[in-house]
């Protein structure tokens, strides 16, 4: 069976890749995996089909024979384990780069999305100023932390590895910010990822949905 994953019909990323998709559509390129993909409206989001997919009402789901999941760091976690290309075989290898795609979501991208959520739902308030600044101090720590460890290095470990691709993805959320241009070895990261062949196609596929969304 195919496999078939869920996007947004009209993206609010307007074209960029930022969709969650993206990890997944990402993933399932770098293994040469074929897949499917249902777009969904906001409305049928919320309906009791995509529910009984995702509880929460969100994308992406992975559906494949009788296994259905959500969360893109579990379903990219299910491809790298499934299939060859995101995951080294050396046991302690593995090990760190699982390790890299729990820290992409559970530390370096809060204070991302955080920053998101200031600039769209409080701009208008009295404290958006003094708020800001503080979400960015906060994601300043973690990338001179991320960036440290980097160094100059060209992946997180000796090769790229689903660890790369989810915090890659969670950078590529600042990527028009002053805050990640201050760091050259993490903007020079995040280059890599974006030129290599699966995340283009990748990219791509995903475009086209908001290029075709657009034109009707």
């Amino acid at each position: 069976m195919t496999i078939t994953i869920t996007a947004f019909e009209k993206s609010p990323d307007r074209g960029r890749g930022l969709a969650r998709d993206m990890r997944v559509r990402w993933a399932l390129e770098e293994v040469g995996e074929p897949y499917e993909v249902r777009l969904l409206s906001f409305k049928e989001m919320k309906e009791p089909a995509h529910l009984a997919l995702h509880p929460f009402g969100q994308i992406p789901t992975y559906e494949e024979d009788d296994l259905a999941l959500f969360e893109s760091g579990s379903i990219v976690f299910h491809i790298a384990e499934r299939h060859t290309g995101l995951l080294p075989d050396d046991a302690n290898a593995r090990a760190r780069a699982i390790t890299w795609m729990f820290a992409a979501l559970s530390t370096v991208e809060p204070p991302i999305i955080d920053r998101a959520t200031v600039r769209i739902q409080e701009r208008d308030q009295i404290w958006y100023e003094q708020r800001l600044s503080m979400v960015d101090e906060r994601i300043r720590q973690r990338l001179t932390e991320l960036s440290n460890r980097l160094g100059s290095a060209e992946w997180l470990e000796e090769a790229f590895s689903a660890g790369d691709l989810m915090m890659i993805s969670v950078l590529l959320r600042l990527k028009d910010s002053e805050i990640l241009q201050d760091y050259r070895n993490l903007s020079a990261y995040v280059a890599r990822g974006e030129a290599r062949p699966a995340y283009k196609r990748a990219f791509e596929a995903q475009l086209a949905v908001f290029t075709a969304a657009s034109a009707g």
